[in-house]
């Protein structure tokens, strides 16, 4: 392991408090090992540098990760102790940190150049939606199926939802609407209706 993958490591415990949620200690490893090859393939200096959207630099990733896995947790609280569910906590979790991994090969063309290593061409595209690159990740580092099929959160991308893939799209969604409301003051379908990248 080089020292940048090390590096890599450190700053992605350090930016997501939140694995210490997931129980499974090879879970755990295995989601920062996802963020870490994403972040060296993507070129990234620093994971506190990609930002939430292309066009939203003001919030960084890391805060909207981390404001999914919150959201996600409270809703999984509520289920459980008011609906009586038994969603898994673990594939909550390792969900929601993942769901935007694939960012790190979505976004460095629209960062400045500064923030940016040496972006690998063989993975760094914007033409692959991130919750595709982010569930390719999750694949390559092993982790379980219950969280590949958890990250993608687009409609249509996976054909059958579970509790917890649900969980982590409407946490994603909330905290989306959240950030697009509180930086831009409109809602997400109103920032998709205006901003997407797709004709």
């Amino acid at each position: 392991m080089s020292n940048t993958d090390r590096d890599f490591e450190s700053q992605v415990r350090d930016a997501f408090p939140e694995l210490e949620r997931i129980d499974d200690d090879d879970l755990r490893e295995r989601v920062v090992e996802a963020w870490a090859l994403g972040l060296e393939r993507g070129g990234w200096r620093d994971v506190e540098d990609i930002p939430y959207a292309w066009n939203i630099h003001e919030i960084t990733n890391v805060e909207h990760v981390r404001g999914v896995a919150r959201i996600a947790l409270e809703t999984a609280r509520e289920q459980r102790e008011f609906h009586g569910a038994d969603p898994d906590v673990d594939v909550i979790v390792a969900a929601c940190l993942l769901h935007d991994v694939g960012k790190c090969y979505e976004y460095p063309d629209f960062v400045d150049d500064e923030l940016l290593a040496d972006p690998d061409p063989r993975y760094v595209s914007e033409e692959i939606p991130h919750s595709i690159s982010g569930y390719a990740l999750a694949h390559e580092v092993g982790c379980p199926l219950a969280v590949q099929r958890a990250i993608p959160h687009f409609l249509g991308e996976v054909p059958t939802r579970t509790l917890e893939a649900e969980l982590v799209k409407s946490a994603n969604s909330a905290s989306s609407n959240a950030i697009t409301q509180a930086t831009m003051g409109i809602t997400l379908q109103e920032w998709v209706e205006e901003y997407s990248q797709t004709s």
